[in-house]
């Protein structure tokens, strides 16, 4: 793991987008991983920056995102993909049908499981795939526990993920139980990771994620396995 230290949240937004944008611009039709939450919506508003300034183009790329919940509609505005379209999707050219978000209300979950996943195969699997952590260790939905063999998946979540989900919702009863994410099987396959990680909530995993043993009781463990992986963290995460 390449571990770069960087001051504060915004510059830890700025290089992720330099690093992301730099693949962009050099590949062309590129395949991307993204992710939600607090951590990445500084380096989607730098990709939408560099957008309008810059001219780079995403009708060439690919995005799949990590999960989303079930039971909430794409047009429910604490879905992921509304969440996407809000935060990148509509301020960028790329076209929606090149975006591919798991399904939070389809009939059959775990067909939709096995769709996403073959839909990643299908595409060549994904070139960058963006992460954060949570403080349990969690990426993606993969809670403690999560098998390391594990591909797209439905998930049961913990109530501390809930808790920390629960300032996006008008209350903690409104987040949902259960979610679809890929898998950490499916994360690993990715050719290249880019964790990122903020604040003095994310030092104890980061400790953990930097001195302790690999173990499926802390999932983003498995990143010490992976040949390409860069670790953009504030100072206050790293302290």
């Amino acid at each position: 793991m390449k571990i770069i230290e960087v001051s504060d949240y915004k510059q830890m937004s700025e290089r992720a987008a330099q690093h992301v944008i730099k693949k962009v611009r050099s590949s062309g039709c590129l395949t991307l991983g993204l992710a939600t939450g607090g951590t990445p919506k500084g380096l989607y508003g730098e990709l939408i920056e560099d957008h309008f300034t810059n001219g780079t183009s995403y009708k060439c790329v690919n995005t799949f995102n990590l999960d989303e919940y079930i039971g909430l509609t794409k047009e429910d505005p604490n879905s992921y993909y509304q969440y996407m379209c809000s935060n990148l999707f509509s301020h960028i050219d790329i076209p929606l049908s090149q975006t591919h978000i798991p399904s939070g209300m389809a009939d059959d979950a775990a067909e939709e499981c096995r769709r996403y996943e073959n839909m990643i195969e299908e595409a060549g699997g994904i070139d960058l795939q963006i992460l954060g952590i949570g403080e349990n260790g969690h990426i993606g939905f993969n809670e403690p526990g999560t098998s390391f063999q594990s591909g797209t998946h439905i998930v049961n979540l913990t109530e501390s993920t809930r808790e920390a989900n629960a300032r996006y919702f008008d209350s903690l009863v409104e987040v949902p139980r259960q979610a679809i994410t890929m898998g950490i099987s499916s994360i690993m396959k990715s050719k290249e990771i880019l964790l990122l990680v903020s604040g003095e909530s994310k030092r104890e995993a980061m400790q953990k994620l930097i001195e302790n043993d690999v173990t499926e009781n802390f999932p983003a463990s498995i990143l010490k396995k992976h040949p390409k992986v860069t670790i953009i963290a504030d100072s206050d995460a790293l302290a």
